[in-house]
């Protein structure tokens, strides 16, 4: 799989998630449920690496989301 730039990173841990998912659309060229799927992956990894780094607790985290 090819690796997905930094600010994948960045936009997940400051909840900015349509930016991170239109890099990972972008980047992979993959549809969108694709990319939410890829997104919700790599959300846990970083909730469970870098608990301390996001901007919002997991309770508020996607607030006001709808997929």
């Amino acid at each position: 799989m090819t690796e997905l730039p930094a600010r994948v990173d960045r936009d997940i841990l400051g909840h900015r998630i349509l930016f991170a998912l239109r890099t990972i659309r972008d980047t992979l060229d993959c549809s969108i449920p694709e990319a939410i799927d890829i997104f919700a992956a790599r959300y846990e990894e970083l909730r469970r690496d870098r608990t301390d780094d996001f901007a919002v607790g997991p309770e508020e985290y996607g607030q006001g989301f709808y997929s």
